[in-house]
């Protein structure tokens, strides 16, 4: 039997090549983080969306900081593996986000969304090593030449197939034939412009199967990030009703939306976006996202995210990879990556 490869990131020696990736607002805490940690992989707690802010006496970035900093102190009561945080450069509460994990001395930071070109200096005296999430392996040369002598741990190449929000536009994402195949294009090109340097690469959005985590590191990538499997676990910290959504979806409800943050999103089609708009405008509460266009908002997209977290469905909805679909029961974050195991030894045959 073929064992699935371990990867090396920035020294750190992880036994498995996979990373889960660190889905908002309440969907991937320590709980999972630290599930996946155990189980060899690299488990990521996302930083949006954290504080109890109907019942902290602080501001909104505060709750934020205080929340986080309580995730990443269970993680570490929980696991003995690598973990890191995800954190979007799009947040108005970035810094202070980055600068708790810094503090906390978190393994890897995880950051898209945006690009700081300043990153590497909020580095000084902490363990902490970047790991830039990218759309276009284009991009690179740009990361590398602003960084000057600082290394990324790895680069993630995200493709259109991920779920959340996408950094891709709408018309592209819809022209014909541009999804397929994209992903392991940017990967080769992303393998080449590294060559030499030392960097991994980590491919992300649509792998779903250990053959596909197979397939894609065949093109040189180390590693993948995945998502949407994780969700469908016992120990993903998403309320079961937001977990079922993912049970009962069709592959026609997997759908494209327009977020907004001014980003295009994946997302569960549902009746509270079916209706999303008829209300009239809202009110933004957080302007948790710089981009957010709240003053023409039709809904507050942080408000239905947490709601959705919450089993509150009617209320919000469920971002969602492309093969969310697919998904057919909830299992133990164990009985998963033993699963991914065996597909990717019968495609390594």
């Amino acid at each position: 039997m073929v064992k699935m490869p371990g990867m090396n990131i920035g020294g750190l020696e992880i036994d498995s090549c996979i990373i889960q990736g660190g889905m908002g607002v309440k969907i991937s805490l320590s709980g999972l983080a630290s599930a996946v940690s155990n189980n060899g992989g690299i488990g990521v707690i996302a930083s949006v969306g954290l504080g109890d802010h109907e019942n902290f006496k602080g501001t909104y970035a505060e709750a934020n900081v205080v929340a986080l900093r309580m995730e990443i102190m269970k993680a570490r009561k929980m696991t003995d593996g690598v973990f890191g945080v995800n954190v979007m450069k799009a947040l108005s509460d970035y810094d202070t986000l980055v600068e708790t994990v810094v503090e906390e001395n978190v393994p890897l930071l995880f950051t898209g969304a945006g690009f700081d070109a300043e990153l590497p200096s909020k580095f000084r005296g902490s363990d902490t090593m970047a790991v830039p999430v990218i759309s276009y392996a284009k991009f690179i040369p740009h990361v590398l030449d602003a960084w000057g002598d600082y290394r990324p741990a790895a680069i993630v190449i995200e493709g259109p197939m991920a779920g959340g929000h996408l950094g891709y536009g709408m018309k592209r994402l819809e022209k014909e034939g541009f999804i397929d195949g994209c992903l392991e294009k940017e990967v080769r090109k992303a393998v080449e412009k590294v060559k030499g340097l030392n960097i991994p690469i980590i491919a992300a959005g649509g792998i779903y199967t250990g053959g596909d985590i197979y397939r894609i590191m065949q093109l040189g990538a180390a590693g993948v990030q995945m998502g949407t499997r994780f969700v469908v676990t016992d120990e993903c910290d998403a309320d079961v009703k937001f977990k079922e959504e993912y049970l009962r979806a069709t592959e026609d409800d997997i759908i494209l939306i327009d977020s907004p943050v001014g980003f295009p999103g994946r997302a569960i089609n549902n009746a509270y976006l079916k209706n999303v708009g008829k209300g009239g405008k809202v009110l933004c509460p957080y302007h948790c996202l710089t981009a957010c266009k709240r003053e023409e908002a039709a809904y507050c997209i942080a408000d239905a995210l947490k709601n959705a977290g919450k089993g509150n469905l009617d209320r919000g909805f469920a971002f969602a990879g492309s093969n969310a679909y697919r998904c057919n029961e909830i299992i133990p974050v164990k009985e998963l990556m033993d699963i991914l195991k065996e597909e990717y030894a019968v495609a390594a045959k």
